[in-house]
């Protein structure tokens, strides 16, 4: 594929920095006789794994295609892993090799190659493992490595063998392995090139991690190269940069997730650049909230929207450039090829049909059959569909609506909760930039809801952040149901991310976890007073306290049966020891409630 993109576009620039500019024909040369240097300088063979590490820098994509060239399998590592995790996937793939660079960033990526070489200091078969450090400080930072062959090793196999390892996105474990092969890779490039109208004309910014399946592949740095058009690797996510690398690059499409997009929107400097260049926001990784989506033509009035869903192991769905504008902000689109095929099923297996929510399986050209070394059978029917593990909605002509995960579901005492619903509408809140549901282990709810609310930048700066009791209220008012409304809401600057920007919900439900365990010095010091009773009351009543008669009838009030159970654990828990939900059930007041509190706990 490079070659013929060389020979139609020798002289066009393939791949830059803020440091180099490799032309087409550069980029094969180097990438050849880097192929020639890793055999005949490192001893490594066709059919040998390669882990490498690299930040968003052009020598990537030099010793991308060498690895190609000579056969060898990379085995795409992020920037961000450690170097115990790095040493983790060499032993797993029983990798021959590590390639990165000495620095970059503020991280030392030297000295992850050299706690690898002493942990790993030969390949399975007895040769020397080799550790490869391209020195970005130097002109030509891949100058050692190199060979003064220029010629293709000949050496990279058939279009059926795998032509690298991807890591699976999940969150739980060590990440599987996957095995794509170069047929099945390229197909889904070349689908996904003409699907986001790629052609020699557009400029690709590189803000994800290059590694990344999404930035390699939708249709990413491969469809760029294989469309003849330009990359930009672009040194940081945040707004500044990416929005004035757009400006002065003339950048036309770039692939991002949905943080990046609710940060760039709520920041100084949007409409500080001028972003008239970019025709494509791809948005992806994870499910863009639509009233987000709905505000990216605010930042980006020219651009054109497009969502992207899809995972390493194969199926990628696009909403199309010539959707019509609800199709785009309400869908997470449609697969690549008319040869994938789509069941969305119940618990029990059994297909749905269209408009019905349940978990996602699928099979098709490009998506994989087993995991590379044949770990998670699980993953796979037994009539060879992938179960993705996401919950979808499919609409009548099989555009995809994702709900969220199955583990991510929440089951609240027997009611099932969507994160995603409840997210999207906090996110309609004028004051709330960002928002993310969780549910954590309870053991009288089996799992309650926790919402992490971002405030938009404006509300922050002008000391009007919404609270807990205010967000839950216009979550009443929105009509969400009553079993939907988080049990508790903390306001938070950031959210924690995983390596590739998503939202990391597993630390979320650890915080959250952790949250509940309230030290005792923190505690206050007399939870039984009446006026923090009736603070207790209010707040499952999502009321203001002083908006609650204590005169009330409780059978008026709008509590219910597990709301009092609720209170009842945290009254005892406070000291009201002896207290049984009878008692509190059958007081005729919210007065009489707090004093028959008040007087289990002695106070």
């Amino acid at each position: 594929m490079l070659a013929e993109s060389a020979a139609a576009h020798p002289d066009s620039v393939a791949v830059l920095d803020d440091r180099r500019t490799l032309s087409y024909a550069d980029l094969l040369d180097g990438s050849r006789r880097v192929a020639n240097g890793l055999i005949e300088k490192h001893g490594l063979r066709a059919g040998d794994r390669a882990v490498v590490q690299f930040p968003n820098v052009v020598e990537y994509v030099e010793v991308l295609f060498a690895l190609f060239d000579a056969g060898v399998l990379p085995v795409f590592a992020l920037a961000s892993h450690s170097a115990i995790e790095i040493e983790d996937l060499a032993t797993r793939s029983d990798a021959a090799a590590f390639l990165t660079v000495d620095a970059f960033g503020g991280t030392d990526y030297r000295a992850h190659a050299e706690q690898l070489a002493g942990a790993r200091p030969s390949t399975g078969d007895g040769r020397p493992f080799a550790t490869v450090v391209a020195e970005l400080g130097r002109p030509d930072p891949l100058a050692a490595i190199r060979s003064s062959n220029t010629a293709s090793t000949g050496r990279s196999g058939a279009p059926s063998d795998i032509a690298f390892l991807q890591l699976s996105g999940g969150t739980t474990g060590a990440p599987k392995m996957i095995g794509r092969t170069h047929d099945d890779y390229l197909y889904s490039v070349r689908e996904s090139a003409v699907i986001c109208g790629l052609d020699e004309s557009s400029v690709f910014g590189v803000v994800l991690p290059a590694s990344h399946n999404f930035t390699m592949s939708s249709p990413g740095i491969l469809g760029a190269l294989y469309a003849g058009a330009r990359i930009v690797m672009v040194g940081s996510t945040d707004a500044r940069t990416v929005l004035s690398a757009i400006a002065e690059h003339a950048i036309t499409g770039v692939s991002v997730v949905p943080p990046l997009v609710t940060a760039w929107l709520d920041s100084p400097e949007a409409g500080r650049h001028d972003v008239s260049s970019l025709r494509v926001l791809q948005v992806g990784g994870a499910k863009l909230a639509e009233p987000v989506a709905r505000r990216v033509p605010d930042l980006f009035p020219r651009v054109t929207l497009q969502q992207v869903f899809g995972m390493a192991e194969g199926l990628v769905n696009y909403t199309r450039l010539d959707d019509d504008f609800e199709r785009i902000v309400s869908t997470q689109g449609r697969p690549i090829s008319p040869d994938d095929e789509i069941r969305v099923v119940d618990a029990n297996g059994d297909e749905l049909p269209p408009g019905q929510e349940g978990s996602l399986q699928t099979r098709g050209p490009y998506t994989i059959r087993g995991y590379w070394g044949g770990g998670a059978p699980e993953s796979f029917t037994a009539d060879g569909f992938y179960c993705t593990g996401d919950r979808v909605v499919r609409d009548a002509q099989g555009y995809l609506t994702v709900v969220g995960r199955d583990k991510d579901q929440i089951n609240r005492a027997g009611e099932k909760i969507a994160p995603s619903e409840v997210e999207g509408v906090l996110l309609t809140h004028p004051a709330v930039r960002d928002a993310s549901l969780v549910g954590v282990p309870d053991d009288r709810l089996g799992e309650r809801t926790v919402a992490y609310v971002i405030p938009a930048t404006a509300a922050a700066d002008a000391g009007e952040v919404p609270g807990e009791f205010a967000l839950r209220g216009f979550l009443r008012e929105a009509g969400l149901a009553r079993f939907k409304i988080p049990d508790d809401v903390f306001i938070v600057d950031e959210f924690p991310t995983t390596a590739v920007g998503k939202i990391s919900k597993k630390d979320q439900r650890v915080d959250a976890a952790g949250e509940a365990e309230t030290p005792a010095d923190e505690a206050p010091a007399d939870p039984l007073v009446a006026d923090h009773l009736l603070a207790d009351i209010a707040d499952k009543l999502m009321i203001d306290p002083a908006a609650l008669s204590g005169g009330i009838m409780l059978a008026d009030s709008g509590i219910d049966s597990l709301q009092l159970m609720a209170l009842l654990d945290k009254w005892r828990t406070a000291g009201a020891a002896g207290l049984d939900f009878e008692t509190i059930a059958q007081s005729p007041t919210i007065d009489d409630l707090i004093a028959a509190v008040r007087q289990a706990g002695a106070r």
